[in-house]
């Protein structure tokens, strides 16, 4: 993402203009992370629909796009940066589109699985880009507005991915949660082309390290088979000891070329910040048991409750609302308070919420009373911390690093989500009855709860938020935290769609 963006012009756009590139770069955040949603109420029928892959192989549907995201959030910033935003926006889009239509006419899981990965690519570059070309649309003292839009667009999108999923899968089948895409895209591309201008960053150093990249993207595939596939191979086996050997080669790799890089793959002078690294940190936690609740709320309810899946969409759909109705209040009371205020206890709640859905009963349960409390519980608690958590690691950075640091906490999310989404699989997979069934959900909610809960721990040592912006000698000057990272506006604000 950019590390210098553009002065917003003083003179407004008209009217018009400025509703069409809103829309355009609104529209792009809401089918990014639609897509992180949508396609998880897909998994039981794409494990009758593929009926030879296992749920070890499916996992890389979702695992795939969560991977590509992860690991090409931070270069395809800055290739924004150098070959222009609104250029990278309309590739991003057009490249959704082209997958899009290959996920809806695949043939099979493998081909699934490899468009999947290239649409996550295409995500990668629409989010750095749009939310670049948001904040060129704006002055700095209205730029919280604008992204409090871009959060907002994001939340919807996860609170009705499930329900829209589930509708799609139920009338059409699995494969219109991909057509339905394209409209989306013709409209936001026209958006986009009529609405928005070309931005560019006059002091860009060239293409970003993408090898760092590349090793980021290979360390996350190795981590996440070793998981997915530990049980059966046997964790100490060769092929799971080699698995995360390999990871930690990869990763050792990557850190050594962002440190020698001019444009690397991860800022390590980020690191030397402590609110970005626990707020980055408590992140990827969070992250890791949210979306391993995602999938296993889903797959409990179709395949032990044997809801069908429009039922279990809308069965999941209150903790999403709930979640972007209390996210806005949590925000202010970060504002006066500090995130620690809003974090901590929004990680007891969530895991609270992941407990109350680990009582309910295997059969004859109730959804009102066995549920809804759970989803509404832990709803409330992803609009307390998720956002905070993202505003938190931003809000002692260096205005200069602010969109480098908005995207490593974006790409730590999938890193969570790619974890999280592992463990479920590695849990559920090996279910072979329903006794064994029921142990593997109540084991996979209780490693979602602890890494909820520290993730609440890791901000306990969060510094009072301090802002530190470039003075006109170049040195840094700190001030109270700018409203722009507010933890009710920051884009973190989309923490609950991701």
């Amino acid at each position: 993402m950019a590390a210098s963006l553009p002065s917003a012009s003083s003179d407004a756009p008209a009217e018009r203009s400025q509703s069409l590139a809103l829309l355009g770069v609104c529209g792009a955040a809401f089918l990014v992370f639609l897509d992180t949603t949508i396609v998880n109420v897909a998994f039981p029928d794409l494990s009758a629909d593929f009926a030879g892959a296992s749920a070890h192989e499916l996992v890389w549907v979702l695992d795939g796009y969560f991977i590509a995201v992860a690991a090409l959030l931070v270069p395809a910033g800055g290739i924004g940066d150098d070959m222009g935003r609104r250029r990278l926006l309309i590739a991003g889009l057009v490249g959704f589109a082209l997958t899009s239509l290959t996920c809806a006419i695949a043939p099979s899981w493998q081909v699934l699985t490899a468009a999947r990965i290239v649409q996550g690519i295409a995500g990668a570059m629409i989010v750095p880009a749009s939310m670049a070309l948001l904040l060129s649309l704006y002055p700095p003292e209205r730029r919280a507005t604008g992204i409090g839009i871009w959060g907002a667009a994001a939340a919807l999108a996860a609170a009705i991915g499930p329900v829209l999923g589930g509708a799609l899968v139920e009338v059409a089948g699995w494969r219109w949660i991909f057509l339905v895409n394209l409209p989306l895209i013709a409209a936001i591309a026209w958006a986009s082309a009529r609405g928005l201008d070309e931005s560019r960053d006059a002091h860009s150093k060239g293409i970003p390290e993408l090898l760092g990249s590349v090793l980021v993207a290979l360390a996350l595939g190795l981590l996440a088979l070793a998981l997915v596939r530990g049980n059966d191979w046997g964790w100490l086996s060769t092929a799971t000891l080699g698995c995360f050997a390999g990871a930690a080669i990869a990763s050792t790799g990557a850190v050594l070329r962002s440190a020698r890089h001019p444009r690397p793959a991860v800022d390590l002078a980020l690191l030397k910040i402590p609110s970005f690294r626990l707020g980055t940190l408590g992140t990827a936690l969070f992250a890791m048991g949210f979306f391993s609740m995602i999938l296993g709320n889903i797959l409990f309810l179709t395949e032990v409750w044997h809801y069908s899946v429009l039922h279990a969409g809308l069965a999941v759909a209150p903790g999403p609302v709930a979640s972007t109705l209390v996210a806005g209040a949590a925000g202010r009371v970060a504002d006066r308070l500090g995130h620690r205020a809003v974090i901590l206890p929004g990680a007891v709640v969530y895991a609270a919420g992941i407990l109350v859905l680990r009582l309910a009963p295997g059969q004859g349960g109730d959804y009102l009373t066995d549920w809804l409390p759970g989803q509404l519980l832990s709803g409330v608690g992803i609009g307390l911390a998720f956002p905070a958590l993202g505003a938190a690691a931003v809000q002692d950075v260096p205005e200069s690093q602010f969109g480098s640091a908005s995207a490593v906490n974006a790409a730590a999310r999938q890193v969570g989500a790619v974890i999280g989404t592992a463990v479920l699989v590695a849990f559920a997979g090996t279910a072979t009855d329903y006794p064994s069934a029921m142990r593997a959900f109540d084991d996979s909610y209780l490693v979602a709860a602890a890494a909820v809960i520290l993730s609440g721990v890791s901000v306990l040592a969060l510094p009072k938020a301090q802002h530190r912006i470039a003075g006109a000698d170049g040195a840094d000057t700190t001030i109270d935290a700018l409203p722009d990272v507010g933890a009710d506006r920051a884009p973190a604000a989309a923490g609950a769609a991701r």
